[in-house]
């Protein structure tokens, strides 16, 4: 494509709100912490190395019975509020701004299983009700 050579009126997104396609398969409750698969499908998070944290769902997408992009579920990447996992992998204080894991649909950790969970985003807070993860 050339250079402009008059003024364009280019099209912009905030980038808090994404909406893409959901896994065949692939049930999503609203509020679940969401991930994106190899194929650049929505799954809900769960622990495995090859998924990519997306956002909370604000609504529900029950595509069990659907192909692969049947339908989308639509995702805010802002900070959302999950759960912290136990013990050594408790998520603290501490660990404001480093990368946290998915373990799965609304529980994150401090660290990626010894390579077999997925990150989910950057540790916003955390408080005593739990984590808050922002995806951007």
């Amino acid at each position: 494509m050339a250079a402009l050579t008059q003024d364009r009126n280019t099209v912009r997104r905030d980038g808090l709100l994404i909406e893409p396609p959901v896994a065949g398969g692939a049930r999503i409750f609203t509020g679940a912490l969401v991930a994106i698969n190899a194929a650049g499908l929505a799954v809900p998070g769960s622990t495995s190395a090859t998924l990519v944290g997306a956002g909370s769902a604000l609504a529900p997408a029950d595509n069990t019975l659907g192909a692969a992009g049947a339908l989308r579920v639509r995702l805010d990447r802002r900070p959302a509020r999950f759960a912290n996992s136990a013990a050594a992998d408790a998520i603290t204080l501490a660990d404001l701004g480093r990368d946290c894991f998915i373990v799965d649909d609304q529980t994150v950790a401090k660290t990626n299983g010894a390579g077999a969970r997925s990150r989910a985003g950057r540790v916003f807070d955390v408080d005593a009700e739990g984590v808050w993860v922002d995806f951007r």
